[in-house]
C-alpha cells in the first residue's frame, strides 16, 4: 500500500481568508466554506482545510512543482509584494535557492506560515 498525505488542517486567523490567498498565490480554485473548514483542494489527493485559530504555531508547508508552476507562483508571490528568501532563515533576502540542481523560495503566508516552493526534491538516497 502507498500511503499518500490525504488532508491536513492548516490554522488561520481568518480561514476564508486565508483559503483565498492560498489558492490564488497557487493558482488553486477556492470554492467556498465546506462545513467546519475552508478546504482547498492541491491535488487529487491532498486538501488543506484551512480552520480559524486564536492561537497556533508557525508551520512550514513544502511543495514539489514543475518548472512552469514554479515560474507562474513565483511571479504571484513577486506581484503580490510578498517577501521572499532562499531559505527559512533568510525569508526577506529576496534570492532562490538551486539545492538539489533545481530552483527554490520560501515565503510567509498572512498567518506566518512558511511556504516552500521547489523544483527538485532531495534524493533519497
Amino acid at each position: 500500500m502507498t500511503i499518500m498525505l490525504n488532508h491536513t488542517i492548516v490554522p488561520a486567523r481568518d480561514k476564508e481568508a486565508s483559503a483565498r490567498f492560498f489558492a490564488d498565490i497557487f493558482g488553486l480554485k477556492y470554492k467556498g466554506a465546506s462545513g467546519h473548514f475552508a478546504p482547498v483542494r492541491v491535488n487529487e489527493t491532498l486538501t488543506l482545510d484551512f480552520d480559524d485559530a486564536d492561537s497556533f504555531d508557525i508551520h512550514h508547508y513544502a511543495f514539489h512543482v514543475s518548472d512552469p508552476e514554479f515560474d507562474a507562483i513565483f511571479k504571484r508571490v513577486q506581484e503580490t509584494g510578498i517577501a521572499y528568501g532562499s531559505d527559512p532563515w533568510n525569508l526577506e533576502n529576496k534570492n532562490l535557492n538551486s539545492w538539489n540542481g533545481g530552483r527554490g523560495v520560501y515565503f510567509r503566508d498572512p498567518n506566518g506560515h512558511i511556504l516552500e516552493l521547489m523544483t527538485r526534491v532531495p534524493s533519497a538516497d
